[in-house]
């Protein structure tokens, strides 16, 4: 039984031990399974680690038991801690409580007192508007009067003459400018009549001011003096603005020019005579009529002062007129706009052209003057050179002087005038000569050379060459503008060369034509510009006389020397055998008249240059001479070689039928029918020069 117990008690400890070791080891497995990367255990360590347990049986043991007290003492702490705030809380509501009745008590006090107070607030806001309305009309109605009214004393400026002209009354006048400018947004309201009394006030003004202006324009022109660089700069501001009037304008500058016009002209007239009533005038100068014996610089001192007070005056106006760029032109045109019915064309202002209409109106009587002097001075004048220089000396300055003032002008006028009228002297005085010059030309000179009419005529006319080339006409037209010219003074004469040169023989005729013609291309070859056309048909003239020449020296070549029977004699014969045969029968290729034709040649030949030149002797220019003779001694020597090859075929035609005798019966009987082809003698040994022979000797 024991036994059994004890086994039983053996079996029952066993198994509570199993069950230990199982939770053990559960609890280990546990444990071991845990991962130390998780952040609770890692929390959980770190707290441990923190309270510094030491690692002993006691403390292990009581670890857990420790730990849930801690808890616990948390928690009671935390309940005792919401106590105290719930005490609060009841506190705060209690005190929100009191402050609700307080709020609600001053509603119900603010609720009466604004019913009390609403009509008092309701006038105040009236009051208000009233007068923010009242303030927005004093600051319009300030603002009108200050933009559309002008003080008493600003207006006494504008409009009365005891005030100066100054920046000041420019300024108040610009301001009444663009108060009536600004009176037309008025007339744009439903409202009229403010902006038709503003408009009519100002247009007053503005008309009183112009006449000020104008009035003061007036005087100061009366003492202007052009000729100081200094002119007052309110003179070219008061015409800028008086230039939107134009009536005003207008009548300004009409009285300006003839003032101007009247001091330029004694102006002139003092230039001419050296007297004159102002104090300061130059009395070293010398009057321009002291020259008036030396026709040429009289009119070109009047031409250079003329000129001269052109520029002076263009210069000094439009440094008055146009030195601020277009303003005047904005003046006008502004003045147009706004009164359209002073208008006097649809054209647009221009400056420049005005100004030179001004300066046209002020030379007008200098214009007059000056061609009345010029006049009188080319009618005076009996010298066709001298006139001629007059006319080119007014063409100089009619050209200069379009340029300046354009085409239409009083003085530009009075020079076409003068310049017509020197012409119309210089061809009458012109017709004049050449009736003389015709009566003096009647006969060639004994020695052919240039008459002295055309030498005088030449040098007449190189003269006025000189005089045209120095002038201002244009290239392209210089030529015709010189023609006539030419026509007047050389051409005739050279016409009656021609006439009286049909009285002689050539080559007396062609010689004489030919130092005619030299001598006048001689004289018009510096001037080919304006002489060209001229010049060739001299050229075609020259070249017809100097054919005749080479002819006449060819004739002398030919006779003198005897070859001109052989060459006539061969000219009508062919190369046949016939004709070839037929020379030994003529006479002039007989032995005898050979052999004398050959000596002739020969006595010829050395001097033949000479006797040839000799005949040209009277011919000025050697070289030409030189070249007709050797034209022509080229010619003989051509006429030489084909007699020469006419005379060489004869004799290898001779010489040919000679050798063919006794060939054949034939034959025989054919040289039998030509008589004495045995006797036949060489012609070449009769004439034995050669074609190069003579080449050298006339060479």
């Amino acid at each position: 039984m024991f036994q059994d117990g004890s086994e039983g008690f053996g079996d029952g400890s066993g198994g509570f031990i199993a069950q230990r070791s199982a939770a053990l080891f559960n609890k280990l497995t546990g444990v071991l399974s845990i991962s130390y990367t998780d952040s609770d255990i890692r929390d959980a360590l770190r707290q441990l680690d923190q309270k510094q347990v030491k690692n002993t049986p006691h403390l292990r043991r009581q670890l857990r038991s420790n730990l849930q007290k801690e808890v616990i003492d948390c928690n009671g702490s935390i309940v005792k801690e919401f106590g105290r705030v719930a005490e609060q809380l009841e506190n705060i509501g209690s005190t929100i409580s009191s402050l609700k009745r307080c709020c609600e008590e001053m509603r119900q006090q603010v609720a009466a007192a604004h019913q009390e107070t609403a009509p008092s607030l309701d006038e105040a806001n009236t009051l208000l508007d009233q007068k923010q309305d009242l303030e927005r009309k004093k600051q319009l109605l300030d603002a009108f009067n200050k933009h559309f009214m002008l003080p008493e004393e600003d207006l006494l400026t504008l409009t009365s003459t005891n005030e100066a002209i100054d920046e000041h009354f420019f300024a108040i006048l610009a301001k009444m400018k663009q108060v009536h400018s600004d009176c037309k947004i008025l007339l744009g309201s439903e409202n009229q009549r403010l902006g038709l009394e503003l408009m009519e006030q100002s247009s007053k003004y503005l008309n009183s001011g112009y006449q000020k202006l104008y009035r003061w324009i007036q005087k100061e022109f009366k003492t202007l003096d052009l000729e100081n660089p200094n002119i007052n700069a309110f003179i070219r501001r008061s015409l800028r603005a008086l230039a939107e009037r134009p009536a005003l304008f207008e009548s300004c500058l009409e009285n300006f020019s003839e003032a101007r016009d009247s001091i330029l002209t004694d102006g002139f007239y003092t230039a001419l005579t050296g007297s004159s009533v102002d104090q300061n005038h130059d009395s070293t100068m010398k009057p321009i009529e002291f020259h008036a014996h030396d026709a040429l610089r009289y009119i070109g001192d009047m031409l250079a002062w003329a000129h001269s007070a052109t520029v002076s005056e263009r210069e000094s106006l439009g440094s008055l007129f146009i030195s601020e760029g277009d303003e005047m032109a904005k003046g006008v045109q502004a003045g147009r706009h706004s009164q359209p019915w002073s208008a006097t064309g649809g054209e647009s202002f221009d400056g420049r052209k005005a100004l030179d209409g001004l300066v046209n109106r002020n030379m007008a009587g200098v214009a007059r003057a000056l061609r009345q002097r010029v006049e009188q001075a080319i009618q005076a004048q009996d010298d066709s050179i001298t006139v001629y220089k007059i006319a080119s000396l007014i063409s100089f300055y009619l050209v200069t002087l379009t340029k300046l003032l354009g085409e239409v002008s009083f003085i530009t006028e009075a020079l076409t005038n003068l310049e017509a009228a020197a012409m119309r002297q210089f061809e009458a005085l012109q017709s004049d000569r050449m009736a003389t010059v015709q009566a003096d030309l009647t006969q060639v000179p004994s020695d052919l050379s240039v008459p002295d009419v055309l030498v005088e005529t030449l040098t007449h006319l190189k003269a006025l060459m000189k005089s045209f080339e120095s002038s201002l006409t244009p290239v392209e037209s210089r030529e015709a503008a010189f023609n006539p010219v030419l026509s007047q003074t050389l051409k005739p004469v050279l016409n009656n060369c021609e006439t009286i040169s049909k009285a002689l023989d050539t080559p007396a005729k062609e010689v004489f034509l030919l130092n005619c013609y030299a001598a006048s291309k001689i004289t018009l070859l510096p001037f080919i510009s304006f002489t060209k056309s001229t010049l060739g048909q001299m050229e075609d003239a020259i070249e017809s006389s100097t054919s005749g020449l080479v002819e006449y020296q060819h004739y002398f070549f030919l006779h003198v020397s005897g070859l001109h029977p052989l060459l006539n004699t061969l000219a009508p014969l062919t190369d046949s055998h016939d004709d070839l045969f037929k020379i030994h029968n003529l006479p002039p290729f007989e032995p005898a008249a050979l052999a004398e034709a050959k000596q002739t040649l020969d006595d010829f030949l050395p001097a033949a240059l000479m006797d040839a030149l000799e005949n040209l002797k009277e011919l000025k220019d050697a070289k030409l001479a030189s070249d007709i003779t050797s034209e022509a001694a080229d010619r003989f020597c051509e006429d030489f070689e084909f007699v020469e090859g006419r005379l060489v075929a004869v004799d290898d035609l001779v010489e040919g039928e000679k050798d063919a005798e006794g060939s054949d019966d034939e034959a025989k009987d054919k040289h039998r029918s030509r008589k004495g082809v045995n006797d036949l003698v060489q012609l070449r040994g009769l004439y034995p020069r050669t074609g190069a022979e003579i080449r050298v000797l006339l060479s």
